[in-house]
């Protein structure tokens, strides 16, 4: 089930817990994609939070929100760049997106196999894709009071499994969200220092969210007819006639 999109915003934008968990993985986003030359930056879920900073350097942004969800005017400074769109058919042409962020979208939908198929579409050859999802062994997902409380969370080996599924080869994971997800004024002042300290400890088992950078797989070339001989074929029982 999508969340409403203005619950996503008050969160990220009225809280105080929820500037804390954008700043942390945008700080992990800026780890994978540290000089993120882009022609066409895409967000689609909810990726607002951490895509102002890549905006920069890409020559055109787009953030898709699904219809489940809603859609909102973003950025508030500025012109809007965001479009409600159908979760599984997005309006942009095959190959278009040299970057893709995709958040709060695959936990929440009810076909995220076609939601990966649409971003292996849209994904352009050498694009990149980083998928943030809630950690299955992590505190986050099992507080319903934020965002990541909410659809089915996943471990490293099941994002990257059904990644492989749909084309798309998983290249480098992190984490985030190594901070409790409490608004209690203590561990806010902590974030920072939680942060730190959890990504030297863990690559991801013990950060709320786990971020996968990945890329489409090459496709391997085709054969034409049986791959393997069939080295003990069934026997045509007595009576049925051979085909000819």
């Amino acid at each position: 089930m999508h969340l409403d999109v203005v619950d996503l915003r008050d969160f990220y934008y009225r809280t105080e817990l929820g500037r804390a968990a954008a700043q942390a993985m945008g700080e992990q986003v800026a780890e994978l994609w540290p000089d993120p030359r882009a022609e066409t930056l895409l967000g689609f879920g909810f990726a607002v939070p951490v895509m102002r900073p890549l905006m920069a350097r890409a020559g055109r942004s787009i953030a898709l929100m699904p219809g489940q969800q809603g859609v909102m005017h973003w950025p508030d400074d500025g012109d809007n760049i965001s479009a409600l769109c159908g979760e599984t058919q997005w309006p942009l042409p095959s190959g278009m997106a040299d970057r893709i962020i995709v958040m709060h979208a695959l936990e929440t939908s009810e076909r995220p196999d076609a939601v990966l198929e649409e971003c292996a579409r849209v994904l352009a050859p050498a694009g990149r894709v980083i998928l943030i999802v809630p950690n299955r062994s992590g505190l986050w997902a099992r507080r319903e009071a934020t965002p990541f409380g909410t659809g089915r969370p996943y471990s490293l080996g099941q994002l990257e499994r059904q990644l492989a599924s749909h084309g798309l080869a998983a290249e480098r994971h992190l984490a985030a969200l190594f901070f409790p997800p409490s608004a209690h004024r203590f561990w806010l002042r902590s974030a920072v220092t939680c942060e730190k300290l959890g990504r030297r400890i863990s690559s991801y088992y013990a950060g709320g969210v786990i971020l996968v950078e990945a890329t489409k797989a090459p496709e391997t070339p085709g054969t034409s007819g049986l791959r393997d001989a069939v080295r003990k074929p069934l026997p045509v029982r007595e009576g049925v006639a051979k085909p000819a």
